[in-house]
Order: C-alpha cells, then sequence, then structure tokens
C-alpha cells in the first residue's frame, strides 16, 4: 500500500500557520498520503479531532490502516467541493478551527504508471483522483471536439502550440485510439519538437488532468465552503502548485478581504464587511527544501484567518 512514498511540502509551515489547539477541530481536505494529517495527529489531544478527505480511494485506504480505532481520526473518500455535505454529516458546522488544502497530485499519483498522471513512465491514460468515477483520459481524448481541447490546452496549461497539437490529436485518433501516456507523449513532441528545459508534453498534460477532475471549478467550490465552515478565528492554508490555482486561490481570498470591491475604483458596498483577514506573505518553499525534493519547487501557500 506504501509502495509509492509521498514527501508533504511546507510541513512545518502549513501546520504551523493553522495556528493549532490541541483540543482544535481540524479538516485536512487533500489527505494524499498522510503527511500533513500526521503532524497534526501528534499534536492534538484526546480532545482534538481531526477530519479527511481524499478522491482517491487509495488514499483512504491508508487513512484507514494507519488510524483505524482511532477516536480523534475521520477519514471519508470525496471531494472538498462537497466539504458542506461532508462538514454537516460530521456534525460540526461552522465549527472547524482550521482547514488546509494541499492542491495537485501527490507523489503517488505521479509515480504509479497505472494512474497515467506522468508521460515519464507508460502507462494507460487515465489521470482520474477517483478512478472509479467520471471520464477517464481516454475517454476525454476520443470524445473532445477540436476546438474545446484546444482551448483546454491554452487555458489550463497555458500551451501556445494548443491548437496544434489538437489538430494532431484529432488526426490521429482517426486512425487509432490514444490508450497511453506514451503514445500522448510522442505525438505531441512530434509535433512541437523538443524543449530545453521541460518535456514538450508537460502543459497539456496538466490541462488534461485538470479537465477531467474538474479541479478548478472544485477548487472554487470548496474555497468558498472552506471560508462558510470556518469558525471566527478558524484558519484557512492552501498550497497550490501552478499560476491557475493560485491565481484562484488569490482572487477567492482578495474578495473576501475586501467585499463588494469587484472592479478597480467601485467602492465596497457599506453594510458588506470583510470575513477573512490575510495572514503573513505568500509563503515558498526554501532551497534546501527544494534540493531534498525537487517537486516542491512550484509550491506556495497562502493563509487567511476567518473574522465573521
Amino acid at each position: 500500500m506504501n509502495k509509492y512514498q509521498h514527501q508533504p511540502v511546507l510541513l512545518e509551515e502549513a501546520v504551523s500557520s493553522l495556528g493549532l489547539r490541541g483540543d482544535g477541530f481540524y479538516l485536512d481536505a487533500t489527505f494524499g498520503r498522510g503527511g500533513h494529517s500526521r503532524a497534526i495527529m501528534a499534536r492534538l489531544t484526546k480532545q482534538g479531532r481531526l477530519f479527511t478527505l481524499d478522491k482517491d480511494p487509495q488514499a483512504v485506504a491508508v487513512g484507514l490502516e494507519e488510524w483505524n480505532g482511532d477516536p480523534r481520526f475521520s477519514i471519508v473518500q470525496g471531494s472538498f467541493a462537497e466539504m458542506d455535505r461532508m462538514v454537516q454529516e460530521w456534525q460540526i458546522e461552522r465549527n472547524l478551527d482550521g482547514i488546509l488544502l494541499d492542491l495537485g497530485v501527490s507523489s503517488p499519483q505521479l509515480d504509479d504508471p497505472e494512474r497515467g498522471f506522468s508521460f515519464r513512465k507508460g502507462g494507460p491514460l487515465d489521470m482520474r483522483m477517483d478512478p472509479t468515477k467520471g471520464v477517464s483520459a481516454v475517454d476525454w481524448l476520443a470524445e473532445t471536439s477540436e476546438r474545446e481541447m484546444s482551448r483546454v490546452f491554452w487555458e489550463f496549461g497555458e500551451e501556445r502550440h494548443a491548437r496544434r497539437i489538437a489538430r494532431s490529436i484529432v488526426n490521429a485518433r482517426q486512425q487509432q485510439c490514444l490508450e497511453t501516456t506514451t503514445q500522448l507523449a510522442q505525438l505531441i513532441e512530434a509535433t512541437i519538437g523538443k524543449r530545453e528545459k521541460k518535456h514538450p508534453a508537460t502543459r497539456c498534460f496538466q490541462a488534461i488532468r485538470i479537465a477531467v477532475n474538474n479541479e478548478l471549478d472544485d477548487l472554487s467550490t470548496g474555497l468558498h465552503a472552506a471560508i462558510r465552515q470556518l469558525r471566527q478565528g478558524g484558519r484557512l492554508v492552501v498550497i497550490s502548485f501552478h499560476s491557475l490555482e493560485d491565481r484562484l486561490v488569490k482572487r477567492t481570498f482578495r474578495e473576501a478581504v475586501r467585499p463588494g470591491k469587484v472592479r478597480r475604483n467601485i467602492p465596497a458596498h457599506p453594510d458588506w464587511s470583510p470575513s477573512l483577514k490575510l495572514v503573513g506573505k505568500a509563503t515558498r518553499p526554501t532551497e534546501q527544501e527544494i534540493s531534498a525534493n525537487p517537486r516542491a519547487r512550484s509550491a506556495i501557500m497562502r493563509v487567511a484567518e476567518k473574522l465573521i
């Protein structure tokens, strides 16, 4: 079960930013392989509780194996977009002292070729966080129109050759279904050539993963749910790994800090009050952490505190 290990990013910084109390109630809404949860559990007393979520059934199995029977720990398979419902079922509505969102793909998901997240190892094109639900990357590539595919590559992958790649995929699938990560990566490389620093398929793989898992819509829903479910003084800690996620987090925090100001030079409505305040500045990994864990390089953490 622990064949593929995960090294949590910004571990001490994230746990410290939650402002942990031993008897507090916390939600790790992206359990992964339990790195952050493990650090939180170590700080809880018998009165404290940690509630956790993850889309991935393998992640849930890890949590159950490690803390099965511990009354302080709960884990449910599901998306943080479903947070309102989960919190209601746990009977802790608007009573959380801290919520953590560690976004993106975990190392075990990337390292397991059967999950299809990475082009570095050959495997089936799946890319679903929950392999039992939704449309796989194979089906998405087979069914999506050239125009929509191009839009996804441009918006979610910021790929400047989006149209050329989409056209190549549509032409290729008329001859043969794209079923493996290797097939797709080789097709993209043949279409746009090699790149100096990154593999040419990097941006498209990211874009497909975001589309298949509905990541940005889920993140928007989850962020607003998290703000609702924190008690006054509770902390929301979010770790992002690419600019699309971070922009959405930054914008959501800004709107909660300065409610009603939808455009520059337009004042907020006098009856609206801020629901959050920012805590510190955006935090990035140290060079030491990046050296030990290169996947931490793009991480950025933002923290906010609930006011009302």
